[in-house]
């Protein structure tokens, strides 16, 4: 029996940050991945610009070299990647995590084989499980919870749900492919976390009319030509419709949480967990990175949660080894 002093769940940044930290410290450990280093990132859209700068971007002090003065998905998979194999980190890829038992030690179960640790980091990220809207029609295969490129929908009608960053991009990318773009948004405006040099873009687009855009409104069916829809006077319309982009978040793995024994609290199913060491009500079981929000998917990000490395693997130091 091989037994880790750490098994890191996530190979994205924070999860690579916990395994260069736990490297620097002469643990043993390994990290398990469901798909590719930085998977997350690879699924973003292919074109998407980053809010934040380069150096908020940056893991274990490794300089993120760019010449953007917002790096873009394919920096950061260069970047993130990059570190995985100059660091030589020890990683599986495209092997899922089925399930954590404990008994002496942690019993991890993949989808290729056993593993025994001391410890579990899980930095899972939120990212594979779409926010569904829960309405007639969102299982037909014109509605899309990712979007990549606006290749496919060019002079095509489409309804981008949602005014957050992915949905205001997918929006603009579109039209500017020739599609025809029209908008449903729950709210009365813009989100105001859209990036500060797109939203004016988004804005007068709307303006002028070559975005249609409806304002405090829901989209109640998805038909197979076409889309209903509830205005925000209490009307329903229906509109020609190809494609629905169902831009309407996304959620972490909920119900592997529950499994592992995590406790979560409130409406935004918060995981239980001490915010000075990152350990959950499950001894020897950490959080770090997105995963620690909940629903609140924008509480935690790259910049404001790599400090959660040195806290786990300080506390796994002083704690359990």
């Amino acid at each position: 029996m091989e037994l880790y002093d750490v098994l890191i769940v996530g190979a994205g940044p924070i999860g690579l940050a916990c395994a260069l930290e736990a490297k620097k410290n002469n643990l043993k450990y390994i990290v398990i991945e469901k798909g590719t280093v930085a998977n997350s990132l690879y699924n973003y859209p292919l074109y998407m610009t980053f809010f934040s700068t380069a150096d908020r971007l940056e893991i274990d002090e490794i300089p993120f070299i760019t010449t953007k003065p917002k790096p873009g998905r394919q920096d950061a998979l260069e970047y993130y990647q990059g570190i995985a194999r100059q660091k030589e980190i020890n990683i599986r890829t495209y092997e899922k995590v089925i399930n954590i038992q404990k008994s002496v030690f942690f019993q991890v179960e993949t989808s290729k084989q056993l593993y025994f640790a001391k410890n579990v980091v899980i930095a899972t990220g939120f990212y594979d499980i779409p926010n569904m809207m829960d309405i007639p029609g969102e299982d037909l295969p014109k509605v899309k919870h990712y979007y990549t490129e606006p290749y496919p929908y060019a002079f095509q009608n489409v309804v981008v749900i949602g005014s957050s960053n992915s949905s205001v991009d997918a929006a603009l990318e579109i039209y500017r492919k020739g599609g025809n773009v029209t908008m449903i948004i729950r709210n009365n405006e813009i989100s105001k976390s859209v990036k500060y040099w797109v939203k004016p873009d988004i804005e007068n687009r709307i303006k002028e009319g070559i975005i249609r855009a409806f304002f405090g409104a829901e989209l109640l069916e998805v038909k197979p030509r076409s889309v209903i829809f509830k205005t925000n006077n209490g009307e329903t319309q229906e509109i020609e419709n190809d494609f629905v982009l169902a831009m309407t978040g996304y959620l972490p793995d909920f119900k592997f949480l529950k499994t592992i024994g995590i406790d979560l609290k409130g409406e935004c199913q918060n995981p239980h967990y001490n915010p000075e060491t990152m350990e959950t009500n499950v001894d020897g079981i950490y959080l770090a990175g997105v995963v620690c929000g909940g629903k609140d998917t924008h509480l935690w990000f790259i910049e404001n949660s790599r400090i959660h490395a040195k806290q786990i693997i300080k506390d796994i130091i002083k704690k359990h080894l």
